[in-house]
């Protein structure tokens, strides 16, 4: 049986929500990757629990798994790009951060989702480290003492965040080991230290969700398949050994102008290099 892969709705923005959920399923994807924003599903929006109920309903019609993502650029201030974050230094800018997570949980709850995933943030200029750091244990911890119902909570290391590679999630997870990883494989080839496939074998315990794109090795732009230095059978290589089962997501954030052709285009790439495996 071969790996089970979603689409991110970050490479759908200029579609309906309903539109780019049923392109994605006719497509043949197994699940999506739903970032959460303002023109697709609006966390902040009124009647967050009738609409996630609807949203489970709609996926179950659809035969899609969920992953839900917490990446979203302008959401949470509509004048600086994916502010504020856990280790932003005002408290009231961190406590939009949590609660907008919190609320992520919940739709996660409600749909059954395979994942909530998260990031750091990047640490601003004048914050000492020690600082930020100690912002986000206290909003990860908080964020973990919130989630009594077990939902699965997949950190990302992200380029240029206070957590940006696999070892720096080691050092956060020795502290709150309740974390599991958010691995986006195309950031192994920009942070550098592990590659991908090695990531995939040295965190096979810790795997919560996976994302999938080709990159430029030590640039951090997602590519289409082929179009960068991704080792893209590699990587699929080592999902299949290690036997991951969860969704595996195609993360393609600039390419939502022509997504009518790029949503088929990217399963049919990954689904030819899983025949020559």
């Amino acid at each position: 049986m071969g790996l089970r892969y979603a689409y991110n709705t970050n490479g759908t923005a200029n579609h309906r929500f309903a539109d780019a959920l049923a392109l994605i399923a006719d497509c043949g994807y197994d699940g999506v990757a739903l970032t959460l924003d303002h023109h697709h599903f609006d966390p902040f929006a009124p009647e967050l629990s009738r609409r996630a109920d609807g949203l489970s309903t709609q996926l179950q019609r659809l035969k899609l798994g969920l992953v839900l993502e917490t990446g979203a650029r302008y959401l949470l201030d509509a004048r600086h790009k994916h502010e504020p974050t856990l280790v932003s230094p005002e408290p009231q800018g961190r406590a939009r951060r949590v609660e907008f997570l919190w609320r992520a949980m919940q739709i996660a709850e409600a749909c059954g989702a395979e994942a909530v995933s998260f990031w750091a943030g990047v640490v601003r200029e004048g914050v000492a480290l020690k600082d930020a750091r100690a912002y986000l244990l206290a909003g990860v911890q908080e964020l973990v003492e919130r989630n009594a119902n077990g939902v699965p909570l997949a950190f990302e290391p992200e380029p240029g965040m206070l957590v940006e590679d696999v070892a720096d999630f080691l050092d956060l997870q020795r502290q709150v080991p309740q974390l599991r990883l958010a691995l986006d494989t195309g950031h192994c080839i920009v942070s550098g230290g592990l590659e991908p496939a090695d990531a995939i074998h040295q965190q096979r315990e810790n795997l919560a969700t996976v994302s999938l794109e080709d990159m430029p090795r030590g640039k951090h732009e997602h590519l289409p398949f082929g179009e960068g230095d991704m080792d893209t059978a590699a990587v699929l290589r080592a999902l299949r050994d290690v036997g991951y089962s969860k969704l595996a997501c195609v993360e393609l954030s600039r390419d939502s102008h022509r997504a009518h052709s790029m949503v088929p285009q990217a399963l049919k790439y990954l689904r030819n290099v899983e025949k020559q495996l």
